[in-house]
């Protein structure tokens, strides 16, 4: 094996260790719930009824909960059964869900630039993750700008800037109340003037009033798109894992606003509700980009579906 290969795998080890540290609340709610059903037990109607209720209150989902019951009950059923053997058929039939969602995020060089317009609600780790893309495109040799068009928040526009000086790009910025879309307009400006590669596009995230925010997007959107057709090319939704249940009600009202075309998931470290993303792609199918499990610029990575899924069963690698 050459160094570089010898590199990738260390590196794609250093990132699952991290994985799965960082889903050890999802995963010992999971697994010890498996554990505390399936040792010496058999597989009858009562297992299965309390595996199906500990996979939807793990957020899993009630297809998904189905799905791995039906297909345990086909083979093992009145059998003896391992614990081990339940986490392996479910981290299958997860992976079955999540390798079709499973898309990183491609800039395309015949776009100048290549326009990406983050939405999310405040606090879902939006802009963190845009300073982590951006520190992730600047290290690949590409121009990057961002723009803070959450002009609702100070403290968006400070967290913003402390992102691009981290990262070592500009930042377009206007004052606290000022027109969203007039940041966007004059960030497309730069951008086009300047060759930028990758343009990101903070936005507000105010779930308070929905109508004030899809409308708010709803024109950001137009005044990127009046200055590049085609643009924005990818609008992302970012979601925090903490809030279980909730991000599916988020999915909805950002897919209502705007035509949402991936999803990244932050602070699964911070959660025993892994299981969301998971019942996210079964009801929207939406691409999933990058999954987050901790503040440092390296804990947001590409998602790898078989290794998001035997993490949270708590199965090794």
């Amino acid at each position: 094996m050459s160094d570089e290969e010898n590199n990738a795998e260390e590196k794609k080890a250093g990132w699952f260790s991290r994985l799965k540290h960082g889903l050890s609340k999802s995963t010992n709610a999971i697994s010890t719930g498996i554990t505390d059903i399936f040792t010496k037990a058999k597989l009858d109607d009562s297992t299965l009824e309390d595996l199906e209720d500990l996979l939807i209150t793990s957020d899993l989902g009630v297809a998904i909960s189905a799905t791995v019951s039906e297909r345990l009950a086909k083979s093992r059923f009145d059998k003896e059964i391992s614990p081990n053997e339940v986490k392996e058929a479910l981290a299958e039939e997860i992976a079955k869900v999540l390798i079709p969602v499973a898309k990183p995020l491609i800039i395309s060089p015949e776009h100048k630039p290549h326009v990406i317009l983050m939405t999310g609600v405040n606090g879902s780790g939006k802009t963190t993750s845009i300073g982590k893309l951006a520190s992730q495109f600047k290290a690949e040799g590409k121009r990057v700008m961002l723009g803070a068009a959450d002009t609702f928040r100070a403290a968006a526009i400070e967290q913003l800037e402390v992102w691009g000086e981290r990262a070592g790009v500009p930042v377009v910025t206007s004052s606290v109340g000022s027109d969203p879309a007039s940041v966007a307009f004059k960030s497309m400006d730069r951008a086009i003037a300047e060759g930028i590669d990758v343009l990101l596009i903070d936005t507000a995230g105010r779930l308070q009033n929905k109508t004030e925010l899809m409308e708010e997007l709803a024109k950001v959107i137009r005044v990127i798109g009046s200055k590049m057709e085609g643009a924005p090319h990818d609008t992302i939704l970012v979601l925090d894992a903490t809030t279980g249940q909730n991000a599916i009600q988020q999915a909805q009202v950002f897919g209502s606003a705007a035509n949402i075309s991936g999803l990244i998931m932050t602070k699964l470290d911070g959660s025993a509700r892994g299981g969301i993303l998971v019942a996210l792609a079964e009801k929207f199918a939406l691409p999933i980009h990058a999954i987050g499990v901790g503040e440092g610029i390296h804990d947001m990575q590409l998602f790898d579906p078989n290794d998001f899924a035997r993490s949270l069963v708590g199965l090794d690698a």
